[in-house]
């Protein structure tokens, strides 16, 4: 059986771009080291799923953290610029650009806890003609799969980042979606922290104990 393509949807961590609220914890260059460290960690697990793999990026990879060590992961990867106006346009147009026929598997830089089995129960579900999708604790969710990637115009027309983002992407997508297990995304400096506990072995635990170590040695300057 033919495996799904694996579909990272990734913004470049450029400060003051990336991670915009937990910047307002930690200031703007190390909430893009924790953007770029997030995305290195999601890079080498999707890498080691052994599907094909395809990265939809966005913005200026010269100007962020960590840019030269993203563009030498990236270099033998299939990338795709996204396009679109809103966010729910971008992910339509990436499963569009990302699918070979067999279904396409996506997920963000906003979940790198994510493990090589979520991964593969997703592609299973793909792989035998079901949609799937993956809760997040805020509403949202960090996982679609679908077998036929026209299925995603859909998401044009979800609004993207409320509570309710989740339930609307269901019903856009006309219901009955298997439901992964329910994780939380990285949105403030708190889910960095909780996650970077889960993943003690990341580069995203290495570059929060660094900034927690910072915060410490400099105290209210950090993040100021």
């Amino acid at each position: 059986m033919t495996t799904p393509t694996l579909l990272v949807v990734a913004k470049a961590p450029v400060p003051g771009q990336a991670k915009t609220r937990i910047a307002r914890t930690i200031g703007d260059q190390a909430a893009a080291e924790v953007a770029a460290a997030a995305l290195l960690d999601t890079l080498a697990t999707a890498a080691a799923v052994g599907w094909p793999l395809v990265i939809a990026m966005t913005g200026d990879l010269t100007a962020a953290a960590a840019g030269d060590e993203i563009a030498a992961v990236l270099e033998p990867l299939t990338v795709v610029q996204q396009r679109g106006e809103s966010f729910g346009e971008r992910l339509a147009h990436a499963h569009t650009d990302a699918d070979a026929g067999h279904g396409v598997v996506q997920v963000g830089m906003d979940t790198p806890q994510l493990m090589v089995a979520d991964y593969l129960d997703a592609g299973r579900t793909v792989e035998l003609g079901s949609r799937v999708i993956g809760p997040a604790d805020d509403g949202g969710w960090w996982l679609l799969g679908l077998p036929d990637a026209s299925a995603a115009q859909a998401l044009v027309g979800v609004p993207m980042s409320q509570d309710d983002t989740g339930a609307l992407t269901e019903k856009a997508l006309g219901g009955d979606l298997i439901r992964l297990r329910t994780v939380r995304d990285m949105d403030t400096w708190d889910d960095a922290l909780e996650i970077a506990r889960e993943i003690p072995i990341s580069r995203l635990a290495d570059t929060v104990s660094g900034i927690v170590q910072a915060m410490a040695d400099d105290g209210p300057e950090v993040g100021a």
